[in-house]
């Protein structure tokens, strides 16, 4: 059963920068499409990124040009990189692992992280 463990939140000023890991354990996430989704207070849970098997990925158009993500099949562990944070930004971000060609909230065989808080303020 995999299992995906997210850290790497916090508080940040607006312009800043964090870097999100996923680490996953118990199966590899070499054959995964893999992504991040985030929930604000008060709205749905919405896509962020997603890397596909094939490489490919997709992000959210709210944060092209600022974040990437990544992923270390070593480490086996997916990254999202966050920069010029916004306080639009402020989230609870998870972690999202598929067999599944794309990223989907609603993917009912897709495993989840606990999520992990990023606020952007001042």
């Amino acid at each position: 059963q995999l299992q995906l463990v997210e850290s790497g939140g916090g508080l940040v000023q607006p312009g800043g920068s964090l870097r999100l890991s996923c680490a996953a354990s118990g199966s590899s996430l070499d054959f995964y499409t893999v992504g991040w989704f985030r929930q604000a207070p008060g709205k749905e849970r919405e896509g962020v990124s997603c890397r596909r098997h094939d490489r490919s990925t997709y992000y959210a158009d709210s944060v092209k040009g600022r974040f990437t993500i990544s992923r270390d099949n070593a480490q086996n562990t997916v990254y999202l990189q966050m920069n010029d944070l916004k306080p639009e930004d402020t989230a609870v971000y998870y972690c999202t692992a598929t067999l599944a060609a794309m990223c989907r909230a609603g993917d009912p065989d897709a495993f989840w992280g606990q999520g992990t808080q990023v606020t952007v303020s001042s």
